[in-house]
């Protein structure tokens, strides 16, 4: 698998696409929010002659949810995110306002997901954890193969998940974190909803939360 990191809106929020050979590919955390942030993600799709197939959220922040229907409308597929977090979206056009974002109307989840489940596109696959406290939904999405784990909002480098915002929980997510994503082999890149990668044996090492 193949991993591109774009960085989008505001917030400097990460959107991922992860594609194989076959260049079937998966779009996590859209977070585009203007015309030009929407040709950026279009012309690398182009460029690299790939399909898009499935939009899958980690979480359903305002940061993460901009661009969902904007990929729904250009190719046809369908956003997949923790059951959960449906409720961030309620309010989603109020949130945008709130911090002069573009949203014309709240996109929706279309299947949900969980640990029960896995993300197939192509010849590979992504498996699920179930990490809430940063929001009550939240997912991860990792790869046993190729040693890798989106976290969204759980962990970043050298630092955790917000958890003073609606569905947050620190003793939550500090549990998510431990017994979740550090049972992870110490190899794993962590690809994280802001900010630059690392990895699990890197924060088990640094992270002065953890």
């Amino acid at each position: 698998m193949q991993i591109k990191q774009l960085t989008f809106n505001a917030f400097f929020e990460n959107t991922y696409i992860v594609f194989d050979e076959t260049n079937e590919a998966i779009i996590i955390d859209p977070g585009m929010n203007s015309d030009r942030e929407n040709q950026k993600i279009v012309d690398f799709i182009n460029k690299n002659n790939l399909k898009p197939v499935k939009i899958v959220n980690t979480h359903c922040h305002i940061d993460h949810i901009l661009g969902i229907d904007f990929l729904k409308e250009t190719y046809l597929i369908e956003c997949y995110s923790g059951k959960n977090d449906e409720y961030l979206l309620a309010d989603a056009i109020e949130k945008a306002n709130m911090f002069g974002l573009k949203l014309k109307k709240a996109p929706q989840i279309d299947n949900y997901i969980s640990e029960k489940d896995e993300i197939i596109f192509g010849n590979s696959k992504l498996k699920i954890l179930d990490v809430p406290g940063h929001t009550s939904g939240h997912i991860a999405l990792y790869s046993l193969k190729d040693k890798f784990v989106i976290t969204g909002d759980v962990l970043f480098k050298d630092t955790i998940g917000r958890t003073d915002l609606p569905g947050g929980d620190l003793d939550q997510l500090l549990n998510s974190i431990r017994t979740k994503l550090l049972s992870l082999d110490d190899e794993y890149t962590v690809f994280a909803g802001h900010g630059e990668k690392t990895s699990i044996g890197y924060e088990k090492l640094n992270n002065p939360f953890l």
